[in-house]
């Protein structure tokens, strides 16, 4: 049996999603309910080990929730739970912005386009929900099909190191990115002065 994944489909006409939000597959995917958390924090630890609390990622969300809407689940045929994705708010430069991440796919689901279709559906509903723009920390190359770049983040710092290839962002409005400089920071929390990391 395959779900079918519909959403509305309003985003701002500056935005095209690099695919279409509708598709069959044999997962579906939605909004993350409070029964998942068990589940979801041992997905992360399966995907990234207890490293990923050191990640400077990390610092942007804890203390944080999620952005209202984009914390999202894919869930298989049985409805078990397969994949995860949430975005946070955060102010890049001083423009408000959203940190994508962290993404994670059960071994058993990678091959399903799972993690493509939890980034679809992000990234159509960030738009729907009138977001700006979208960063992240990861391989350039796959994100690189869902319009993030690097050109994005150039001028804007991470609160800790990070690999620069691999600090990429998504314009939602053409502009969002254009005059941002600056440390990325946690939207909840105010701009302290410190060093600047590369």
């Amino acid at each position: 049996m395959a779900f079918e994944l519909a959403c509305p489909n309003h985003a701002p006409a500056s935005f095209v999603a690099p695919q279409a939000r509708v598709a069959l597959a044999p997962f579906a995917i939605r909004d993350e309910a409070t029964r998942d958390l068990a589940a979801r924090e041992a997905l992360l630890d399966d995907a990234f080990g207890p490293a990923r609390f050191l990640k400077t990622c990390q610092r942007l969300r804890d203390g944080s929730a999620p952005a209202p809407g984009l914390a999202l689940v894919a869930a298989d045929e049985d409805g078990g739970f397969i994949g995860t994705l949430r975005l946070w708010p955060v102010l890049a430069g001083g423009r408000a912005a959203l940190l994508l991440g962290p993404l994670a796919v059960a071994a058993q689901a990678r091959s399903l386009g799972v993690g493509g279709a939890l980034i679809r559906e992000s990234l159509a509903r960030a738009a729907d929900l009138r977001h700006r723009a979208v960063l992240l920390v990861g391989d350039a190359p796959y994100y690189a099909r869902f319009g993030f770049e690097r050109r994005f983040t150039e001028r804007l710092t991470m609160p800790g190191p990070v690999e620069r290839a691999r600090f990429l962002g998504l314009e939602l409005v053409d502009g969002a990115l254009s005059a941002a400089q600056g440390r990325v920071i946690p939207a909840s929390t105010p701009a302290l002065d410190l060093p600047q990391a590369a």
